[in-house]
């Protein structure tokens, strides 16, 4: 009696270790699916967010664009606006200009000296 204890309780050890090995290995498909699941998820949030990235490097390249040829137009318009003033003050006062350009000339002499 103890023979055929030992051969139905061995029989049905095999059966809850077969069960058990089956419950792993659908276990195992099933952890595979939702890594591969979050895999494809975490790769689309990265290309949108590449493409997002690169869409404002390309908004901010454009803005820094338009405001650095406005900078440029300004810087251009007030060198023609000092132009113009220089070139009135030298007509209309050309004696205090050239005193004004020999005392300018006297004070960084003196400085450079030192």
């Amino acid at each position: 009696m103890n023979s055929t204890t030992d051969d139905v309780t061995y029989e049905r050890l095999e059966k809850d270790v077969s069960t058990v090995k089956n419950d792993i290995a659908a276990l195992t498909d099933q952890i595979n699916d939702a890594l591969n699941t979050f895999a494809g998820t975490a790769r689309k949030q990265a290309r949108r967010g590449y493409n997002q990235a690169r869409a404002n490097v390309g908004a901010a390249l454009e803005d820094v664009s338009t405001r650095g040829g406005a900078v440029l137009e300004a810087a251009q318009d007030a060198a023609g606006t000092i132009e113009e003033t220089l070139e009135d003050v030298i007509t209309q006062r050309p004696l205090a200009t050239v005193g004004l350009a020999l005392g300018l000339g006297f004070l960084i002499g003196v400085t450079w000296r030192r």
